[in-house]
């Protein structure tokens, strides 16, 4: 049996980019299959659950849980790994807030079931019928993963310790912690305090952005990023975009920004901010060119989607969904 390390990875609800970004190490792949056995990654290697239960409680090492939960079978998976990872990371923008899969919380289980069952051109299902978590047919039992009523973040519901931002997180980052961890086993690094953001810095993107800036700007209007061509030279948010580099975690190495894309907030937000959408609106009034309350409305609606725009990737931790939950 190989004395080596475990690496376990899982895609729960997301998009599978995460999964992409550990395979974006390329050759350095090898490297992690060096240090690590990886006897459980669904989209890589053919582990089954049932090798999964069979392991015993700790016996990996290292769990990097892409996602949020957005069913039963995402909550049981990430409490089977829980149990059985020495480090259980939340690896991802999806699984650290809630992702782009969390803005569907803005709808309830019931208007999501109508839409995409019943209400649906694609669909013919005029008996309008729904999936079902349990169902006998001739003799035999057929079971679906319930749906809860919103995406979760990972610790809603088991501890994390630690979180891994981005959308996906820049495979950079992730070489970082696996030298981190390479030290910490050759006794040159101590491991971060648990709770920790690890992979992104504690400063914002804009403290790292080389834009020009200036001070006492005004806007009487926002752009979205195919109405106006943006001067490379200039931070983007006194051009007019929507840029939310101010409330965002660096770490990203500025991929967006470099690209002339403003920053949507992937790499989750600053220590001590609890809300990231409502932090960022926070900023966007001092910069407001409006003196009345229609004044701010007008320039308002030239953001055609304030709450996915706010809230693309932490609608799922922010205020507004735990105040609705409660």
């Amino acid at each position: 049996m190989s004395d080596k390390l475990k690496l376990a990875a899982y895609w729960a609800s997301s998009c599978g980019g995460c999964d992409v970004s550990i395979l974006d190490l390329h050759e350095r792949i090898l490297d992690v299959a060096a240090i690590f056995d990886i006897p459980f990654w669904p989209v890589a290697v053919d582990g089954k659950y049932a090798d999964l239960e069979a392991m015993e409680d700790g016996e990996i090492f290292l769990c990097l849980f892409n996602g949020g939960i957005r069913n039963s079978e995402g909550r049981h998976i990430a409490e089977l790994l829980r149990r059985k990872s020495k480090i259980f990371v939340a690896y991802g923008s999806c699984a650290c807030f809630g992702g782009i899969p969390g803005l569907a919380n803005q709808a309830s289980k019931q208007e999501i079931f109508d839409l995409v069952y019943k209400n649906n051109p694609s669909i013919d299902n005029p008996e309008g019928t729904l999936p079902q978590t349990h169902t006998d047919r001739a003799g035999r039992a057929i079971t679906l993963p319930a749906f809860y009523k919103g995406v979760l973040p990972l610790a809603a519901v088991v501890d994390v310790d630690y979180f891994m931002p981005g959308c996906a997180p820049n495979p950079e980052r992730l070489w970082d912690v696996v030298g981190l961890v390479g030290q910490v086993l050759a006794g040159q690094a101590e491991l971060p305090p648990p709770g920790a953001v690890i992979g992104a810095g504690e400063k914002s993107q804009c403290d790292a952005c080389t834009r020009t800036k200036t001070e006492g700007l005004e806007l009487d209007r926002f752009y979205r990023p195919h109405e106006k061509r943006p001067d490379p030279e200039v931070c983007l948010m006194e051009q007019g975009f929507v840029c939310l580099g101010p409330v965002t975690r660096e770490g990203c190495d500025r991929r967006c920004i470099d690209a002339q894309i403003p920053c949507r907030g992937c790499y989750g937000p600053l220590a001590g901010v609890t809300d990231q959408g409502a932090t960022f609106l926070s900023a966007v009034a001092t910069q407001m060119k409006a003196s009345t309350p229609e004044e701010v409305e007008q320039v308002l609606q030239t953001i055609p989607d304030p709450l996915g725009t706010f809230y693309r990737y932490s609608l799922p931790s922010g205020t507004i969904w735990r105040a609705k939950q409660s």
